[in-house]
């Protein structure tokens, strides 16, 4: 067959040629078979190995394979690289907010009972200018010698109380330890003092040294003005054989520690069977520590033992959970003779002489918490609206107590040395707010008004506020905090530099009556503070405004912790840990036994007798749940609307 060839010519075209396209490409994939299947010699191997990596599931280029693998490699130590870098320079964390005006001023006022330490201080004491005093304590006191070694100068109390309610903010700031380890160096001091391991004794050692100075002009701890650890001339120790109210606030300073280290067992129990042992002897051997012409009658006179006794009773019953304390401490007779019902200038001021304003709020405590009921309720109510009326004693629109111009209350009536007053004024007001607001009651009246617990806080941050600074002078009473504070302190140690030479009796008087600052920094002493028109004298030898104590200190630490910013509230049970239920056990009603079944179908015939059986015996399987945070209805009386005009200023 011939067809017409375009190019000129004849095309023949042939049926061999004319296969279909399936044809040809089942020719082509037999060739490439064919192909594939043939062996390569080795130089084809070769030159193919060179050019190409087999990886099984696919062929790639060699060239392609290494680069690939190469910036995998890079890339991997490029972040181990980075990694290393990141772990071994240090971290640069966004630094936590500076702690608060209270907690930087308690870190100063804890400071100072550091400075007031006696005997062989330890190592980390922190007060370069203190040394190792008062070494020969006790021992050179005639005919009875007793290691009296230790304690502090001057004393002090409310820090144990601080410690239970508020742990959880001591340990935030950094602290707990350092205050567990102050009160111990009291409480090992007191355990000193008498004959702790016995179950009765008959006398306490009341007082390391003299004071007086009106008799003569033997060398003695006020005539002299010389460094402790320079101390050469004889302490004599006074002992009593009728102080109850020495001996019961012993008793309740051991017992409150006992809770505070009741995580040591042991040394807890050993505070509590000293403090059962002090309480004995200070009811069975009545009488005052400091009897009329007594040397401690010149400077810490007691006026009552009784007050001392409720205050001593509160702690051992919480220390112990013993009803019998709790039974003398809420007695009426017992509450009477405190002057729980006498009223007078002092009535609801706390102080190293009058302990009942401190007792009945931690008498309130157990009333709001726990609600014993009979037979204690009548003085727990009592004691409850008592310290509800001290607390409207503080407000200023009830003119209970005068105040300064610039603010300062005067629980003391315009006598020196106000400051150690007021800040366990602070402190309760405080607490007891705090109390308040853990059992979700929102304020209390006074008379007819209501007031918020907000307005007690308040009052409690003004009176600290004064003494941090706010106030007239701008001076800060607390030394070492703020940038103006008292530079003539009334404190041997701190006015008698310490370059070597012992300076006598005598000696030190140049140090005493100079002009110039004192030569050492007594960080965080709250002096006695300003007079009642808010002056303020930074002079050495008036003591009246320059004068630290123990006492003093001691109610600062407490309300600054109080009021700290650190939320974490009070520690609602640590307190009550001693303390059993005062209702039975909760028990869970009775299953239905054979006898139940059997009369449920004959319930019909069952007698008016066996009715009241069962419902006898069904009501007695429930149990009464005390009221938790039960308070008087008086206190929910009324609305933040019905806040009298005056205090909405506090408000502000």
């Amino acid at each position: 067959m011939f067809g017409r060839d375009p190019w000129g010519g004849s095309l023949e075209i042939s049926h061999a040629d004319s296969a279909t396209d399936d044809d040809r490409s089942r020719n082509l994939q037999d060739l490439d078979r064919a192909a594939l299947s043939r062996q390569l010699d080795e130089t084809q191997q070769s030159w193919l190995l060179k050019k190409y990596v087999d990886l099984g599931c696919m062929v790639v280029s060699r060239k392609h394979f290494l680069w690939t693998v190469g910036s995998i490699l890079g890339a991997a130590l490029l972040v181990g690289l980075i990694v290393l870098i990141v772990k071994t320079l240090p971290h640069h964390r966004p630094r936590p907010p500076p702690p608060d005006k209270y907690t930087q001023a308690l870190h100063k006022a804890l400071m100072f009972f550091n400075a007031q330490r006696s005997g062989p201080l330890p190592k980390h004491n922190n007060v370069s200018w203190r040394g190792n005093s008062g070494m020969q304590d006790g021992m050179s006191n005639g005919g009875t010698k007793k290691n009296l070694v230790g304690g502090y100068y001057d004393a002090g109390d409310a820090i144990n109380w601080s410690v239970i309610e508020y742990s959880a903010k001591y340990e935030a700031a950094g602290e707990l330890e350092h205050v567990k380890e102050i009160i111990k160096w009291g409480t090992d001091y007191l355990l000193k003092t008498f004959n702790s391991s016995a179950d009765t004794i008959d006398e306490i050692a009341a007082q390391v040294g003299a004071g007086d100075t009106s008799k003569d002009t033997n060398p003695n701890d006020h005539y002299c003005w010389t460094r402790p650890e320079d101390i050469d001339y004889e302490r004599p120790v006074y002992t009593c054989h009728s102080c109850s109210d020495l001996a019961s606030e012993m008793a309740a300073a051991l017992a409150a520690a006992s809770i505070v280290f009741k995580d040591s067992k042991t040394y807890s129990d050993k505070l509590v069977h000293g403090a059962a042992t002090l309480w004995k002897y200070g009811r069975s051997q009545k009488g005052r520590y400091s009897p009329n012409g007594a040397d401690s009658s010149i400077f810490y006179n007691s006026t009552s033992y009784w007050d001392e006794f409720v205050w001593g009773g509160a702690w051992l019953y919480y220390a112990t959970g013993n009803s019998s304390y709790l039974a003398l401490a809420t007695h009426p007779t017992m509450a009477k003779h405190a002057g729980a019902f006498w009223g007078g200038p002092f009535y609801g001021v706390f102080s190293w002489d009058n302990k009942l304003p401190g007792a009945q709020v931690l008498l309130s405590r157990l009333r709001l918490f726990l609600s014993p009921g009979y037979p204690y309720e009548e003085i727990l109510q009592t004691f409850h609206n008592q310290t509800s009326i001290v607390m409207c004693s503080f407000l200023p629109i009830f003119n209970t107590f005068n105040r300064t111009r610039g603010g300062l209350i005067q629980l003391n009536h315009g006598a020196p040395q106000p400051l150690q007053y007021v800040v366990k004024a602070a402190f309760l007001a405080t607490v007891f707010s705090d109390y308040m607001e853990t059992v979700g009651s929102p304020g209390w009246t006074c008379g007819p008004n209501f007031y918020p617990i907000e307005v007690l806080r308040n009052f409690a941050r003004t009176q600290i506020d004064y003494i941090l600074g706010d106030n007239p002078l701008k001076m800060s009473y607390v030394v070492g905090y703020g940038k103006k504070y008292p530079k003539h302190v009334h404190h041997r140690g701190a006015s008698i530099p310490k370059n070597g030479v012992k300076y006598g009796c005598k000696g030190g008087w140049k140090w005493r009556d100079t002009k110039n600052p004192n030569p050492n920094t007594i960080i965080g002493a709250m002096v006695a503070g300003p007079d009642r028109f808010d002056g303020f004298k930074d002079v050495r030898t008036n003591y009246n405004y320059t004068e630290p104590t123990l006492v003093g200190n001691a109610g600062l630490v407490a309300a600054l912790i109080a009021l700290s910013d650190i939320r974490t509230g009070i520690d609602k049970n640590t307190i009550f840990s001693a303390v059993p239920p005062f209702f039975p056990p909760c028990r869970l009603l009775p299953q239905l036994g054979s006898h139940d079944r059997k009369t449920r179908k004959t319930r019909k015939t069952r007698s008016p007798g066996h009715l009241l059986s069962l419902s006898l015996s069904l009501s007695l399987s429930f149990c009464t749940i005390p009221p938790q945070g039960a308070f008087a209805l008086s206190h929910l009386h009324g609305a933040a609307s019905q806040i009298s005009p005056p205090l909405q200023s506090l408000l502000r």
